[in-house]
């Protein structure tokens, strides 16, 4: 291996400016498949095309109108909304928001179609048709009615009637983000005039448009801002740590090289940007930079001593070869893994990452070294008999190892048992962080109007027409009240309301009336006069279906945790089992539904993809280091880092989400490089050098000690920037793996070297005449 390193690097070394000239050429060529790089609007992107919770959502959808709204909020800061200066804002609103591109329906109060009844006729009508010469009486029976219509409060009007809301369907091309953004550009475009022509009045937009649209913006917001951040930090860490020009410039070049590639294969393959993908570039950027320090450090210290340039380049490559392709192998199979994940954003993170990673390595090993050879490079002698810092590190590991290995335990046991406080809670809205302006609205409206999540149910009836049968009808408001008596709903919307309403007015709004009607003909005969009745763009189609055979009952929740909304869908589902017919059951759907399983399903399906990844990671360092006991050693501290994280991670915050259930994976494959590095100089302590256990830690600490704490601070820093993110999984998925990396390279300072020095004892004997000088 060592000789045809060495055959390898005088290669790279002969013909360096062939070289720089291949890479160069091939990475524009893979570069330029960014062109055809997108980002997707589709919040479903999140969910596989098996997800049982998105095909529910989808069969619903088919069924009745779509579900994808706009919803403006308006609230005045003094005052009731029933005035008549208010009531205008909000009828000029409900007849310009028909303008926004593909609406479809707009509901608010003042187009509420409000009936009763006028001698023997049923009238429907809007509940309020004119403001202008509104008297206190008139407002006050407009407040009354609203108030008191199921279908509005805590709907369209909060409780204390300060707030309402005009609801805005649409009708959206599937994934398409032009179309999307510029129905929610309108609608900000009108909220922002509302506010200005009246200062006193508060405007805010939610919904699942909104929502969609969200998701690019923090793509492109976290692109264009944590990636440039990163890049800033990695010049002020090379400039720090390598303190050369050429080095510095070097492993710039191959860091953006490695990330051109990268994003260009993705363009090549298709893949459209989510907020998880568009990390990729931080990731990438961060990750390339171990390979550069590793290769770079040799090569400085070997000049130091005394080597000259290009003698020193090929004993870096002699030496890292083999521990830079384990390095980079490892941390592949771990961003492969990802590929278990429910999600798909994280497999095309996954993805663009391990091809990051691979062009990486193969241009830190090829470019960087031909890139050097041709540039002048500068270094200071090393001062003869100055012990460094990372050799006072050894010393002083060797000296205490017993009390280390002793107090290392108890503190991985001590931290780890925190990982009982960590509980699972995923809720989309909390995805975008609170400078978000889709998340600041949403919180408003969950405040000042209704909640902001929702289950679905599609209850079917008998037979066709069967919506009108008093049997499925009086099962359907048994259901209705149970849902309302649980103290997370704020608001259940069903058709039984509508019915009841209707049977009032036809008996002259007699209030003993509202009821359900106790004949089918009769219950038919009423949806079919009001039907009639109904203005375009309001009919029952979002409630009911074509045939009449299923209706659609709308459960608005408080905010409420995702354990609690998939329990309250699941309740739900065995209420109906339990108390109605076998033909109304009914599974509970919508986004929040999908997005509450999410996060248990990821965290089910990629214990495999983790568990899968660290047996082909540790299988790979047995089979590189040629030694089942340092294999099995290095067991401990791949392993323990990401327990000491969640531990860590359960005590000072105690949530997680969708972020933690790939944590494992990914940082896997990262924590292992260090451990790798240090196995592997140790090793070649062992076997080259022929030295003591004891020896061999202080070889490890004096050759790869200052590598590993630079690459762990980079990798530290990078992953760091990544907790800024204004999208909460990546935020939370960068401090935490932030996190798990410092934990690795504590373990593998301090726990490590004891454990290596108290199960590896035996007698070491040199099988190799190469060169025994310090390696880096």
């Amino acid at each position: 291996m060592d000789r045809l390193s060495v055959s390898y690097a005088k290669g790279i070394i002969r013909w360096r400016w062939l070289v720089l000239l291949v890479t160069i050429l091939a990475t524009l060529g893979v570069a330029s498949g960014g062109r055809f790089l997108s980002f997707t609007s589709d919040y479903r992107v999140f969910f596989g095309d098996d997800n049982p919770q998105l095909n529910a959502f989808e069969s619903l959808q088919d069924i009745y109108t779509k579900t994808d709204n706009i919803l403006f909020v308006l609230k005045p800061n003094n005052g009731k909304i029933f005035t008549p200066q208010w009531l205008e804002v909000v009828q000029d609103l409900t007849e310009e928001s028909w303008q926004i591109p593909y609406s479809i329906r707009v509901d608010s109060i003042t187009n509420f179609q409000h009936t009763e009844a006028v001698e023997d006729d049923l009238t429907v009508a809007d509940l309020v048709e004119e403001t202008g010469g509104l008297s206190q009486a008139g407002l006050d029976r407009i407040e009354q009615i609203a108030l008191s219509e199921p279908a509005l409060a805590k709907r369209i009007i909060s409780e204390d009637s300060t707030t309402t809301g005009v609801q805005i369907t649409l009708q959206l091309p599937p994934d398409d983000a032009i179309a999307l953004d510029e129905a929610v550009k309108f609608a900000e475009n009108m909220a922002a005039t509302i506010e200005a022509t009246n200062p006193e009045l508060e405007v805010a937009i939610t919904g699942l448009a909104p929502l969609s649209n969200a998701f690019p913006a923090a793509s492109m917001a976290d692109m264009s801002t944590l990636t440039p951040l990163m890049f800033l930090v990695i010049i002020i860490f090379l400039i720090a740590f390598l303190r050369s020009f050429t080095g510095t410039l070097g492993t710039l070049l191959v860091t953006i090289f490695s990330t051109m590639v990268a994003m260009g294969a993705a363009g090549y393959a298709g893949i459209k940007m989510t907020p998880p993908s568009a990390m990729a570039p931080t990731i990438i950027l961060t990750i390339a930079i171990a390979d550069c320090v590793h290769i770079l450090v040799t090569m400085f210290h070997e000049m130091r001593h005394g080597k000259a340039k290009r003698d020193a380049i090929v004993e870096s490559l002699r030496v890292n070869m083999q521990p830079v392709f384990l390095t980079s192998l490892t941390t592949v199979i771990g961003f492969l893994s990802l590929n278990f994940s429910e999600a798909p954003p994280f497999h095309d993170l996954g993805n663009i990452a391990a091809i990051g990673v691979i062009a990486a390595w193969i241009i830190s090993i090829a470019f960087l070294p031909a890139f050097i050879a041709v540039m002048p490079v500068r270094v200071k002698p090393v001062e003869t008999g100055k012990s460094s810092m990372m050799e006072r590190l050894g010393e002083f590991v060797i000296g205490h190892r017993t009390k280390l290995l002793l107090g290392m335990g108890l503190i991985v046991v001590g931290t780890s048992s925190f990982i009982s406080r960590i509980e699972l809670d995923d809720r989309f809205i909390e995805y975008f962080d609170t400078t978000v302006p889709f998340r600041v609205d949403s919180d408003f409206t969950r405040d000042n109007l209704t909640g902001v999540y929702q289950v679905e149910f599609s209850i079917n009836a008998e037979e066709s027409g069967g919506v009108s049968s008093p049997v499925y009808l009086a099962h359907l408001e048994d259901f209705a009240n149970w849902l309302r008596a649980k103290p997370e709903v704020v608001h259940v919307n069903s058709i039984t309301d509508i019915l009841k309403r209707l049977n009032k007015s036809m008996h002259g709004d007699d209030d003993s009336w509202y009821k359900l009607p106790d004949e089918r003909d009769l219950a038919a005969q009423y949806l079919l006069l009001y039907e009639m009745s109904l203005p375009y763009g309001l009919d029952l189609n979002s409630q009911i279906n074509i045939d009449k055979s299923a209706s659609r009952m709308t459960v608005t929740l408080d905010n409420v945790s995702s354990n609690d909304m998939r329990d309250i869908a699941l309740e739900s589902s065995q209420w109906l089992q339990d108390n109605a017919p076998g033909y109304m059951g009914a599974d509970g759907s919508g986004a929040a539904v999908m997005f509450a399983h999410l996060a248990d399903r990821n965290i089910k399906s990629m214990l495999s993809g983790t568990a899968l990844a660290f047996v082909l990671i540790s299988l790979s360092l047995v089979f590189a280091l040629r030694s089942l006991k340092l294999g099995l050693i290095s067991l401990i501290p791949n392993m323990v880092p990401a327990i000491m994280a969640f531990g860590v991670w359960g005590l000072f915050v105690g949530q997680v989400g969708l972020a933690v259930s790939v944590i494992a994976a990914t940082s896997l494959g990262l924590i292992v490089d260090a451990t790798v590095h240090f196995l592997s100089k140790y090793n070649r302590a062992r076997t080259e050098r022929g030295e003591s256990s004891a020896d061999a830690v202080r070889y490890g600490f004096r050759t790869v000690g200052s590598a590993l704490w630079i690459t762990t601070a980079v990798l530290v820093a990078g992953f760091a920037i990544l907790s800024l993110s204004t999208f909460a999984v990546n935020a939370d998925m960068g401090l935490l793996t932030a996190i798990t990396i410092a934990i690795a390279l504590f373990i593998d300072f301090l726990l490590l070297p004891p454990l290596l020095m108290l199960f590896d004892r035996e007698k070491a004997t040199a099988t190799s005449t190469a060169p025994a000088a310090p390696a880096e």
